[in-house]
């Protein structure tokens, strides 16, 4: 794990430009990170997310702080927000048009309504 630790380190110096030092404290943000269940690819995710973020001013620089980053459930939250889609879901293709009715049925449901309209006439008296 100390290892793993060491390279996850690094790897967040090298993606940000940072030279920060490993501490104990930050070691075990580090091994509660992974022990969450996140790993090196969801770092590079989320670091990349938030350079991003912050180029178009909709973050703080502030969210690359080791100690903010490293937070289990903002780790999380930022990363799932880089998985969002921001656009609407493509609309079903439309059904395919019915064929129009033959001569026959469109003559037979017009005499259906002739028949219909002449029972209410019938009914109501007129």
């Amino acid at each position: 794990m100390i290892e793993r630790i060491q390279q996850a380190h690094a790897l967040y110096c090298r993606l940000t430009g940072q030279r920060v030092s490993l501490r104990f404290d930050r070691e075990r943000l580090w091994y509660e990170l992974f022990h969450a269940g996140f790993n090196e690819a969801d770092l590079q995710r989320v670091i990349r997310y938030l350079q991003r973020e912050i180029r178009q001013a909709r973050r703080n620089v502030g969210a690359l702080k080791l100690s903010n980053l490293l937070q289990v459930d903002r780790f999380e939250e930022d990363l799932n927000i880089c998985r969002v889609q921001l656009y609407a879901p493509k609309p079903p293709a439309p059904a395919p048009p019915t064929p129009p009715p033959k001569p026959e049925e469109r003559e037979a449901t017009r005499q259906r309504a002739l028949q219909l309209l002449a029972k209410l006439r019938t009914e109501q008296g007129l």
